[in-house]
């Protein structure tokens, strides 16, 4: 049976400590990034939209360097917005930045009316680099 093993970026943020969970969990050959958000260091959401959907990916690559993994690891995203319609420009641009060629991870986007004072979530499915 594969064990499971917690990973954390370098400067974790104060919600894994307040929550009690983990940034991503390294499970065999993947890694299961949990949702991460536009949190400033303290853990409070980052006011500004744009620059929280880009903290949320900065935080996104961190937890992926910390299992040795980049962004091109990616192969499966789950987002989370709290008003699609009008943040999808927003969101779209940023995501044409970070995903800019093919091939694009598998992405679903939901909406949602709640996440603890965040407008923007992303957790992801990543294959980790020579771990066949």
């Amino acid at each position: 049976m594969t064990q499971r093993e917690a990973i954390f970026p370098a400067n974790r943020h104060a919600l894994y400590e307040e929550h009690g969970y983990s940034a991503a969990i390294r499970s065999g050959d993947l890694l299961f990034v949990s949702g991460q958000v536009g949190s400033r260091p303290d853990g409070t959401p980052e006011p500004d939209f744009e620059r929280q959907v880009r903290l949320a990916f900065d935080n996104l690559k961190a937890t992926l360097s910390a299992a040795g993994c980049t962004l091109d690891d990616i192969v499966d995203v789950t987002s989370f917005h709290t008003d699609p319609e009008n943040q999808f420009a927003t969101i779209m641009a940023v995501k044409q930045e970070i995903f800019s060629k093919p091939p694009y991870p598998n992405w679903t986007a939901l909406g949602v009316n709640w996440l603890a004072g965040f407008d923007f979530e992303i957790k992801v499915i990543a294959r980790i680099p020579g771990s066949h």
